[in-house]
C-alpha cells in the first residue's frame, strides 16, 4: 500500500480500534454512534477538498496535475470536484 499521511492512517486505525471492541453491544453501539455523525464530516471533508483543489487551480496546476494529486482522477472530475459538484453514482441528498 501507498505511504499514507499520518491523519489517514490515525482515522483507519481508529476504525480498526472500533472493530476491536471485544463487547458486541459495546461495539455496535460506539459504531452507531459515529455513523450517526458520519455524514456531517463527510460533508465536511467534500468542502475540504473543494477548497484544496481549487487552491491547487489558483496556484497555476492544470487539472491534469491535480487529477494526479488526487489519486489519477480524469480531470474533468478534478474540475467537478472544485466546483463543488457530486459524483454521478449516487443522487444528491434529497433525490434518494
Amino acid at each position: 500500500m501507498a505511504e499514507q499521511p499520518e491523519e489517514v492512517q490515525r482515522l483507519l486505525e481508529a476504525i480498526e480500534a472500533l472493530a476491536a471492541i471485544e463487547d458486541d453491544a459495546a461495539c455496535a453501539s460506539a459504531v452507531t454512534l459515529v455513523l450517526n455523525e458520519w455524514p456531517g464530516h463527510h460533508a465536511r471533508l467534500r468542502e475540504i477538498r473543494q477548497e484544496r483543489v481549487q487552491a491547487l487551480k489558483d496556484q497555476g496546476k492544470t487539472w491534469a496535475e491535480i487529477g494526479q494529486i488526487l489519486g489519477g482522477v480524469h480531470p474533468t472530475r478534478a474540475q467537478q470536484i472544485a466546483k463543488g459538484l457530486r459524483g454521478t453514482k449516487r443522487p444528491a441528498k434529497g433525490e434518494e
